[in-house]
């Protein structure tokens, strides 16, 4: 998640538009967390065409205004996306709650 120098609220990561090469291609509507490691794996993006994709958090820029992707092949298909679903957790409800760190670990927010 390079561009992001300090952590994030998980709160305002699912406010941001994902676009690849400046084209919206949709939005997260979740994070999927690694149990273990309590660190965000990627998030769960609904596209313009109304199929769920998941977004490996490093292949992911954050800006201020955007999730920035280089290439739409970096959005995995639904089937990719529910093997994901099936190794974490999401932040459903709790993302208020979290800050990510750089490095996508998960943090209590303040």
């Amino acid at each position: 998640m390079p561009a992001m120098e300090a952590g994030v609220s998980a709160e305002q990561l699912l406010r941001l538009p994902v676009r690849v090469r400046g084209i919206d291609v949709g939005h997260a509507v979740d994070l999927l967390v690694d149990n273990d490691a309590q660190r965000v794996l990627g998030l769960d993006v609904l596209c313009r065409d109304g199929e769920h994709r998941f977004l490996p958090l490093t292949a992911a820029i954050v800006r201020p205004d955007e999730i920035a992707v280089d290439s739409a092949l970096t959005l995995l298909t639904e089937n990719e996306l529910g093997f994901y679903r099936k190794r974490a957790t999401t932040l459903r409800g709790k993302a208020r709650d979290v800050l990510v760190a750089p490095d996508g670990t998960i943090v209590p927010a303040a």
